[in-house]
């Protein structure tokens, strides 16, 4: 079988696939993340892609960077905590309230079939679609997370916070798991 080809990697990307191994081995598997999918999930996906040029370099520190909209990325322990506590399983469906970059929706994305992810910034919602390409099976939705997504249930509904309870009877399951991060 032939190899596949792909395109030379650049010190650059190097770089930050050591940084993001060191954030899995000492930030989440160091403290208190110890399911194998999540850890899987967050070796896989790429931080710096959801963050601006300016702020790569900072990608795979223990803190959260600004977005614009005077929102953030979330820090990398705690879109790993929140994953793990949804206990989310390959075959389910997540609806994840405040996309933001799309970084927890990436993981989450990693972790289940299907996710469907609701931003009320139109800015950050186009931002997000654009570094969800490589994520066939996450789908962003412009507009009120708070007013759930009626046309699909969900199994497992991640938000940041989880402000309206009806959301939940709204977009899920009543064996849903809900988990505010």
């Amino acid at each position: 079988m032939a190899a596949i080809w792909q395109p030379p990697q650049t010190e650059a990307m190097a770089e930050f696939e050591r940084e993001r191994a060191r954030m899995v081995d000492e930030q989440l598997a160091g403290r208190d993340i110890d399911d194998p999918r999540v850890l899987a999930a967050m070796r896989s996906v790429p931080r710096h892609r959801f963050v601006t040029p300016r702020q790569a370099a900072a990608a795979y520190e223990d803190h959260p960077l600004p977005i614009g909209n005077g929102q953030t990325i979330s820090q990398p322990y705690i879109v790993a905590l929140m994953c793990q506590a949804a206990r989310v399983r390959a075959g389910d469906r997540v609806l994840e309230i405040g996309t933001g970059s799309g970084y927890a929706a990436a993981v989450l994305g990693e972790l289940a079939a299907e996710v469907h992810t609701v931003e009320r910034h139109s800015e950050l919602a186009r931002a997000a679609t654009r570094a969800l390409q490589p994520w066939p099976n996450v789908h962003v939705h412009e507009g009120d997370g708070t007013l759930g997504l009626p046309s699909a249930r969900h199994s497992t509904l991640c938000s940041s916070p989880l402000r309206d309870p009806m959301c939940r009877s709204r977009s899920s399951s009543n064996s849903a798991r809900a988990v505010a991060w």
